[in-house]
């Protein structure tokens, strides 16, 4: 897996895609703010895990956007990475969304991590 910073024409923070065996993930560091880059890094990442065959450039050009599922899936690995239950426990003394903040884990996502 490669992992490449690069402008990408702010259309979006990242992109993740697979050309022949090489997984290629594209981060725009001009508009990906600081705070979200773990975020961001780590949905790509769940990409590359979890769905490396969906090419996500592909599906949001020609299906009208209707990549739901890999997104999905994308954003629930990155929330379990970065709020994982090690993590949580360690920091007791911290709320979940304060957590969440923490490691740029965008507040519409909390509720993905599961109980």
């Amino acid at each position: 897996m490669y992992i490449q910073y690069g402008p990408l024409g702010g259309v979006k923070y990242a992109n993740y895609l697979r050309y022949k065996r090489t997984q290629i993930i594209i981060i725009d560091s001009d508009v990906t703010p600081p705070r979200m880059m773990p975020f961001v890094l780590a949905h790509e990442i769940g990409h590359a895990l979890c769905t490396p065959d969906a090419n996500t450039a592909w599906l949001a050009s020609y299906t009208l956007g209707n990549d739901k599922k890999a997104e999905r899936i994308a954003n629930q690995f990155a929330v379990e990475l970065l709020l994982n239950d090690a993590y949580l426990r360690e920091h007791a003394e911290f709320g979940l969304h304060e957590l969440a903040r923490m490691r740029g884990v965008p507040d519409e996502h909390v509720q993905l991590k599961s109980q």
